[in-house]
């Protein structure tokens, strides 16, 4: 069964910057395009950015040149480099496959972005 664990959140100035990690267990990650996605409260989970196997690359309008999405295959984890963050950036950041059928959701991590 897939599990999706991620981490590397927490409380940041704007124009700070963070790294999240994603473990993937399973096999997907070798086989799926894989992205991230946020949650902010009253809203509905939304694409942030995702990755191809051979590394291509695709963000939001909204985080594009901010955020940089990568993969480590030998360690099966994706990260998401969040730099010149704002405050409207803070949701919960998901993992997931980007396309269906999607994994079980994982906890997420929580980013706010506040002075």
């Amino acid at each position: 069964q897939v599990q999706l664990v991620e981490s590397g959140g927490g409380l940041v100035q704007p124009g700070g910057s963070l790294r999240l990690s994603c473990a993937v267990s399973g096999s997907i990650f070798s086989k799926r395009l894989m992205g991230w996605y946020r949650q902010a409260p009253g809203k509905e989970r939304e694409w942030v950015a995702s990755i191809g196997t051979g590394g291509s690359t695709n963000y939001a309008d909204s985080v594009k040149g901010r955020f940089a999405i990568s993969r480590d295959s030998a360690k099966n984890t994706v990260f998401l480099q969040m730099n010149s963050l704002k405050p409207e950036d803070t949701a919960a950041y998901y993992c997931n496959t980007r396309n269906a059928p999607f994994a079980s959701w994982g906890q997420g991590t929580q980013v706010t972005v506040s002075s």
